[in-house]
């Protein structure tokens, strides 16, 4: 395309131009989709249904959820559709609007993985106090604070690139529309909006990550003053799963988005994106099921619950037929 065209779409490189491998890479997509959309439905399912988890953690934990389907996808399905068409293409809009999203839900998430950080400091640090501070009336409050942070942080950055001219290669070296390879296709000056969307990101993932340290240092002093072992196991065993789930979700963020420029190659990027996009959000169930024994209980329980229906509907069918 010549500079003087106005770029009406895109075209995403994609993972690989391996017509075998990329048959490999659609099945392990697809299927790991399912899995995270199953799981964190599950997630979802499990703490609206069972009243031991009417607790603020889980509801926190419920809107991590809804996040991750949220934000995996964004980018998913339309991976999924370009790979099976063979025709790797999206509009602008549609580019557009999967970037806001990606980074609005994303952001969303930075904030809530804090909001839970904070919640376990005042269980542990200040339990006689917990239900005061973290009651029913906050709760909700700091769930949607963090959905409005999320979605306007990112609004202005978003709105100065979607005016920015693309009017010369429409080709983006990736499997989604991310920001970096967008931003080699302006034809503008970016240096503004690329210092911008680095602050943002500092803000959102430094600075949420410097509430979770904060918030973790000051539960393993708690934990260690603690004189039972069994006593530390069980008040540290409430937060491991929080732990697990921050180092994987900043650790991936902030390699990709908080370096200087041209510091990691992009293949190795796109790797990490994948971490990012598709291993994550599929983990975060798995780690709150396999290492919460709350939610285990409760899954069980549910289980069996079901197994009993079903035999009593057996019982009525059969009756019925008898």
């Amino acid at each position: 395309m010549t500079n003087g065209t106005r770029v009406e779409e895109f075209i995403l490189l994609g993972l690989t131009d391996d017509p075998n491998l990329e048959i490999l890479i659609f099945l392990l997509l697809f299927s790991t989709y399912l899995l995270t959309i199953m799981g964190n439905v599950l997630i979802i399912a499990i703490t609206l249904v069972d009243h031991h988890l009417y607790t603020p953690m889980y509801f926190f934990l419920r809107h991590v959820a809804f996040v991750e389907i949220g934000y995996t996808t964004t980018i998913i399905p339309k991976t999924l559709a370009n790979m099976a068409k063979g025709h790797k293409t999206i509009s602008v809009i549609g580019c557009f609007t999967q970037s806001y999203l990606y980074f609005s839900l994303g952001t969303t998430e930075f904030f809530l993985l804090a909001v839970m950080s904070v919640d376990r400091y005042v269980a542990v640090c200040n339990p006689l106090r917990y239900s005061t501070i973290i009651n029913g009336q906050i709760c909700p409050l700091l769930v949607l604070c963090c959905w409005v942070a999320g979605f306007l942080l990112i609004l202005g950055p978003a709105a100065t690139l979607f005016q920015m001219p693309f009017c010369g290669s429409n080709i983006i070296n990736h499997f989604f529309c991310d920001n970096g390879p967008l931003l080699k296709l302006v034809c503008a000056d970016t240096n503004l909006l690329e210092l911008v969307s680095f602050l943002s990101a500092i803000l959102s993932l430094i600075g949420t990550l410097a509430i979770n340290l904060v918030s973790y240092v000051h539960i393993i002093s708690s934990v260690l003053h603690i004189p039972s072992t069994a006593g530390r196991q069980k008040t540290f065993s409430t937060c491991s799963s929080h732990i697990t789930v921050v180092s994987i979700t900043y650790g991936s963020c902030i390699f990709l988005y908080v370096k200087p420029k041209g510091t990691s190659r992009l293949d190795f990027s796109k790797s990490v994106a994948v971490l990012n996009t598709v291993i994550s959000p599929l983990l975060i169930p798995f780690i709150y099921c396999l290492r919460n024994k709350q939610v285990k209980t409760a899954l069980i329980g549910a289980f069996r619950q079901g197994l009993v229906l079903c035999k009593a509907q057996d019982d009525r069918r059969h009756q019925h037929e008898s």
